[in-house]
């Protein structure tokens, strides 16, 4: 039993699952009904056919009605369009439709007409397969690429069983010879030449009289043949009729203009890559490399670079499209700045299928190293290192610096910190620091390639100038050091009262101090 999903303009929709293989002159494999006569119902329980499935379907609904001009053929790869009605005696075409039953290596494209009359002569239908969507010169019909598909559908008149053939589109700009489907088994398809077809069950189709609905189901692997190592996605599909006779060098009719489809032998990848905190990463690259034994991440010697990448966008989002069948390695070959690497992700490729990875990059965390240093002059001349001193940074965890008056803080975010320092008493303040953390370390790195800020701090010292007569109230003095201000406070600077001033938190330099003495 195959996997059955209906093609929409949008994409694949699942559909019932059926449970047995459709009868014969259905295809081996297939669960969907191709009657003996042609209808649209399921005439099996479990079976599918165009009642119990979502396909995609077309009419031809311009008014007036356009065909192709006199003398257009299948070769013309720009056919010119005009308006204007068929004759009553050529296929005037309503509608065609197209669903897709199992996956390109071993599913189906099941294919239906309609027309308006029963036309004299023979059936004569093509449904042209693009690999492309953009509009040709005329702007209805697609430009055709190299390894587009033709699928000719020729019943003679009074036959029950078409003819159906493929033919490939060549760099020659032709249609290449056919390839009979029927003979290899490929395909098969039928009209309704023995009854008519109720509203009821045409539905949107309408009433169908005899030989105005056919069908048809062809092996993907026939379209797509396996092994070959190329990818073809085919994004446009449009049905054409020629005139009777069966010649495939028969002139063009009438057509339906081309619907939207999505049918591939490839997948696709889709990449979502966030950091740590799930903020969209732009300008992250992936490369796919053909993953081999043990198929196990990350990238090994025996794992083989692919053509195949793409870059994400301000969205964090990027696809590598046509991506052929496998196993690969999904490896991020340029890493945002700032982040660390993702790890490797094996990944396997189904056709029709979009592989979605989600990849996060840890932010790059960064160190501040700061040195504590102090005066000293037991110490001798110069900075010594000052032990036990706290610092903090952002006002977070506080520690202490060691013997060699270093203390180390990492972990953390790139960006600007501020570094602070609670100052020992007996010195001298020192203001916050601001650090830019923009490199990737750690405080145990050797070497040491993290930030570094450096505090010194010089101690204080107090000057105490002390007057005392030799006669009990024999003198006074006033006692004054230049630029200093005493503690507590002078309340009478210019009065002859002192006998002891104080002046608290001097850093080391030469102060002037003076003591008038009241003679």
């Amino acid at each position: 039993m195959a996997a059955t999903a209906a093609l929409l303009v949008a994409g694949f929709l699942p559909a019932t699952l059926a449970t047995a293989d459709a009868p014969p002159p259905s295809l081996t494999g297939s669960d969907f009904e191709i009657d003996t006569d042609a209808n649209l119902r399921v005439d099996v329980n479990g079976d599918l056919d165009w009642n119990n499935v979502t396909e995609i379907r077309t009419g031809d609904t311009t008014a007036p009605d356009t065909s192709f001009v006199e003398g257009t053929k299948e070769n013309t790869a720009v056919p010119t369009i005009e308006s204007g009605g068929i004759p009553p005696n050529k296929s005037d075409l309503k509608f065609f439709g197209l669903h897709q039953e199992g996956g390109t290596s071993d599913g189906f494209l099941h294919l239906y007409w309609t027309r308006v009359q029963d036309p004299s002569g023979s059936t004569n239908m093509d449904f042209e397969l693009n690999q492309s969507r953009t509009k040709s010169a005329n702007g209805v019909t697609p430009i055709r690429t190299v390894g587009d598909l033709l699928i000719t559908y020729d019943l003679r008149q009074g036959g029950t069983r078409p003819e159906l053939a493929l033919r490939r589109w060549t760099s020659a700009g032709v249609w290449s010879a056919e390839e009979d489907l029927d003979a290899a088994g490929d395909a098969t398809g039928s009209i309704n030449r023995l009854n008519t077809i109720t509203a009821t069950e045409g539905g949107v189709l309408g009433a169908l009289d005899r030989n105005t609905f056919g069908e048809a189901s062809v092996r993907l692997s026939a379209i797509f043949p396996e092994n070959n190592g190329s990818c073809r996605s085919l994004g446009a599909a449009y049905l054409k009729s020629r005139a009777s006779g069966g010649s495939f060098n028969a002139v063009l009719k009438d057509f339906i203009p081309p619907a939207n489809i999505d049918i591939s032998n490839c997948g696709s990848v889709k990449i979502l890559k966030t950091d740590d905190r799930d903020v969209e990463l732009e300008g992250a690259e992936f490369t796919l490399y053909q993953n081999f034994a043990p198929l196990t991440p990350p990238l090994g010697a025996e794992d083989i670079e692919t053509t195949l990448k793409c870059t994400t966008d301000s969205t964090g989002e990027c696809t590598i499209p046509n991506v052929p069948t496998g196993n690969y390695i999904v490896h991020e070959t340029v890493v945002p700045a700032g982040h660390d690497r993702a790890p490797d992700q094996a990944i396997v490729v189904d056709a029709d299928e979009e592989e979605t990875v989600s990849f996060v990059d840890p932010r790059q965390r960064g160190a501040i190293l700061i040195t504590k240093l102090r005066k000293h002059a037991e110490a001798g001349a110069g900075n010594t290192a000052h032990a036990g001193v706290r610092f903090s940074v952002d006002n977070g965890e506080t520690k202490e610096t060691g013997a060699d008056g270093t203390v180390c803080f990492d972990n953390l975010e790139f960006g600007s910190h501020t570094v602070s320092e609670v100052t020992p008493a007996g010195y001298k303040p020192q203001e916050d620091q601001t650090v830019t953390v923009d490199n990737k370390a750690s405080c145990g790195d050797e070497p040491y390639v993290g930030e570094t800020a450096e505090f010194i701090n010089v101690p204080l010292s107090n000057i105490t100038v002390s007057f005392a007569s030799q006669v009990q109230g024999g003198t006074k003095s006033k006692i004054s050091c230049t630029g200093l201000a005493a503690t507590p406070p002078d309340g009478s600077p210019n009065a002859f009262d002192d006998t002891s001033e104080t002046f608290e938190d001097l850093e080391p330099g030469t102060y002037t101090c003076t003591v008038v003495v009241d003679p």
